[in-house]
This record gives C-alpha cells, sequence and structure tokens, in this order.
C-alpha cells in the first residue's frame, strides 16, 4: 500500500472516529435520560449507542494500523500504548494514545461485566466522557488537515453538539422524567392504568333487615 494511501486513510478514518465518538456521547446522555429521539424507545438508543460505540473500536483500530504503516509519522507500535513517546508530535499523539487505552478499557470491562461485577464496571465506565476531550484535543494537535476551514466546521460542530448534550446532562430539566405508559413500552405515554368499568353498588339491608326478611315481606 503507498504511503499517499495510509495517508488518506489515517486522515479519513481519524475525522471520522471524531464523529462517532461525538455521536456516542450525545446518545450515551439522551439515553440515560429516558427520552424518546425521532420516536426511538430507549431500548432502541441504548442499541444505537452500543453499535456506535462498537464502529468507534473498528475505526480506531484502522486508524492506529494506517497511522504505523504510515512511513511519515515514524510511529512505533510501542506508541499506540505507551503515550508521550512518538517520534512525531509526541504530546498530541500522546493524548490520542490516551484515548486509545482508556477506549480499550472500557471494551475489555464490557466483556468482563459479569465477571468483574457492576460496580467496578461502572466506575471504569465512567472514563468514557474523557475519550471525547483527548480525541478531539488529538485530532486539533496532530492532524495535518487542522488549518483547513472543513475540518474547523467539523470539529466545531462536534465541540457544540458535546457542549449542548453535557450542559442539558447537568440541568435541573435532565432529572425531570417523562411520564411512561402502563405497558412499560416507553416515555412519553402516562403510566396510570385504565378506570374500571363501574359497577352498580350492593344494597345494604335498611333497618337491620336481611335480604331474606324484605324475600319474605315481598313474599306476602
Amino acid at each position: 500500500m503507498s504511503p499517499a494511501v495510509l495517508w488518506y486513510a489515517a486522515r479519513a478514518t481519524g475525522t471520522t472516529l471524531l464523529l462517532v465518538l461525538t455521536l456516542t456521547v450525545v446518545l450515551g446522555i439522551v439515553a440515560r435520560s429516558g427520552r424518546r429521539v425521532a420516536g426511538l424507545p430507549g431500548f432502541a438508543l441504548a442499541a444505537v449507542h452500543r453499535n456506535a460505540s462498537l464502529l468507534a473500536v473498528v475505526l480506531l483500530v484502522v486508524h492506529v494500523a494506517t497511522v504505523v504503516l504510515d512511513p511519515f509519522s515514524h510511529l512505533r507500535m510501542l506508541d499506540t500504548v505507551i503515550p508521550f513517546g512518538a517520534g512525531y508530535r509526541p504530546l498530541w499523539v500522546g493524548l490520542g494514545t490516551c484515548a486509545a487505552d482508556v477506549l480499550l478499557a472500557l471494551v475489555v470491562t464490557s466483556l468482563l461485566r459479569h465477571r468483574i461485577g457492576a460496580r467496578i464496571w461502572r466506575g471504569v465506565h465512567w472514563a468514557a466522557y474523557a475519550v471525547w476531550p483527548l480525541a478531539f484535543v488529538h485530532s486539533l494537535g496532530s492532524g495535518t488537515d487542522v488549518g483547513t476551514g472543513w475540518l474547523r466546521a467539523v470539529a466545531a460542530g462536534c465541540a457544540l453538539a458535546v457542549a449542548l448534550a453535557v450542559g442539558w446532562r447537568c440541568s435541573e430539566s435532565f432529572l425531570r422524567r417523562p411520564p411512561a405508559d402502563s405497558t412499560g413500552a416507553g416515555p412519553g405515554v402516562s403510566r396510570q392504568s385504565p378506570r374500571p368499568l363501574t359497577t352498580p353498588l350492593r344494597q345494604q339491608p335498611q333497618h337491620g333487615r336481611t335480604p331474606a326478611h324484605r324475600h319474605g315481606e315481598w313474599s306476602r
């Protein structure tokens, strides 16, 4: 594979990875709120969020492989695991390595979730919020297209989407749970069960008389 193809592949996968990570962060916050998006229930949003995370892992593998094979980057395999030791822009590349390490830890702990327990998995999963800013700064510092208008537009759009999502996550409106229906189909519909059909009240005997007494009176 020619160096030009490797260079274009590394640029394309790096930019696409930033977009997918942005989508993952936004979907994770929206899915946690319990609200519908485009008519999708919560379990569908969770499925899209999970598939976006898997796509991010695939893009990361391709991005790292193309960068390592590109002779211009001078990146070793060790530099993809241990940060800040690369020969090309060690600080910015090291931040990307940190993001890759955290993402790898998320994947491993998710696969071993039933073995390590929910508490440890949840604690590691909170580190997912650090992946996006590390990848964002890495893209701006190490990318060769940082001076172009299209990459600036992509970076600005991603930053705005994450800022709005995180701001909403920290607001009081996020804590207001939407009503859910009675069948558990999803939010947006009242959970109140339908009123039962009214039935006539049983007539109580008057003046201490029982129905037998009244029967006796009627029969006379």
